[in-house]
């Protein structure tokens, strides 16, 4: 069963990008609904995926971390796992209603949070797993485009303490700040 604590989901509107930071899981189901009969093509690392992949698994998860200032971090997850392989010289790209049936028959087992971070892992099955996040859907022709950002690694109370000092954001100079346990963490990768 998908849950949503928001059901105000976005609107899809058709030839219309819709950007985000990152979908949510139930955003992005949310917006790619009224395209079940157009292929789904995921484009990521500057290419498109080719038209056999697969979705080889979908999981759900809670995740409590403590993160490298001694902050407690808690978030829910959905993890979409695409293999990356060619299809036949006659297919064409997964039709965006089965890329849904698929997450709905995953949500009858696995409750997914339609409010979740959304990532993707991708790979051809030989090269290792990259991750992504769904930055913007949009209908090209036929076809709808899913396009996934890289997830770079980050730095919490840096980027906690760059958007607090706005004057100070590219200005390359580092900067310390105490936590509330009172320890001190730099506010860049200088040590």
């Amino acid at each position: 069963m998908l849950t949503d604590a928001n059901p105000r989901l976005p609107s899809p509107h058709p030839a219309a990008i819709l950007p985000a930071a990152e979908f949510t899981t139930g955003a992005l189901m949310h917006a790619l609904a009224p395209y079940a009969d157009q292929p789904l093509v995921f484009d990521y690392a500057g290419q498109e995926i080719q038209c056999g992949y697969h979705v080889t698994e979908v999981k759900a998860g809670t995740f409590a971390s403590l993160d490298c200032g001694a902050n407690p971090e808690s978030w829910r997850e959905t993890v979409i796992q695409l293999w990356d392989i060619a299809g036949e010289s006659t297919n064409t790209h997964m039709p965006t209603g089965k890329f849904l049936g698929i997450l709905r028959k995953v949500a009858e087992k696995v409750p997914l949070d339609g409010q979740a971070k959304l990532t993707f892992e991708v790979s051809d099955g030989g090269s290792a797993m990259q991750l992504f996040a769904a930055s913007a859907v949009a209908l090209d022709g036929d076809v709808v485009r899913v396009s996934l950002t890289q997830r770079p690694a980050t730095c919490k109370p840096r980027d906690r303490f760059w958007l607090e000092q706005p004057d100070r954001a590219g200005a390359g100079s580092c900067g310390s700040q105490q936590g509330k346990d009172g320890i001190t963490v730099k506010a860049c990768g200088c040590g």
